[in-house]
């Protein structure tokens, strides 16, 4: 496994930060390791919505984890604010840096990941292929 760390900075867009990871070190199949920082601004998709969820404010990343690839990643965040109230969903644009975030992504060389349409629902899913040697 690579690995590549990364440190965010105020004011960047996360999401739009890992898209760009992913794209300018071609990700092929990779994953969240770990993330820890803040945010003022959280934009999520939730359980069974359609539409975006914004809250504004100062929030704790507590959790971030998902699949990583050019071919399209899946993201997932939970925050948790002052009072320790904790909301979490699928990461979109919109989750501005408030201090830092300090995030590890893995990359598996020997893999890619794709997402195609599965029969059962219809939503475009993860499929896992053995990279060919050279």
């Amino acid at each position: 496994m690579q690995t590549y760390s990364v440190r965010l900075k105020p004011g960047q867009d996360l999401k739009k930060s890992l898209d760009l990871l992913v794209q300018q070190e071609r990700i092929g199949a990779g994953a969240l390791i770990t993330c820890v920082g803040s945010l003022t601004d959280v934009t999520l998709r939730l359980a069974n919505q359609e539409g975006p969820s914004v809250w504004r404010g100062h929030f704790e990343i507590v959790s971030l984890v998902g699949t990583l690839s050019t071919s399209g990643s899946h993201i997932h965040l939970s925050v948790s604010d002052s009072t320790g109230r904790t909301i979490g969903g699928h990461l979109l644009q919109g989750c501005i840096i408030y201090t830092t975030a300090e995030i590890l992504v893995g990359v598996m060389p020997e893999l890619t990941y794709s997402r195609e349409p599965d029969p059962t629902f219809g939503y475009h899913e993860l499929v896992i292929r053995k990279r060919k040697k050279k």
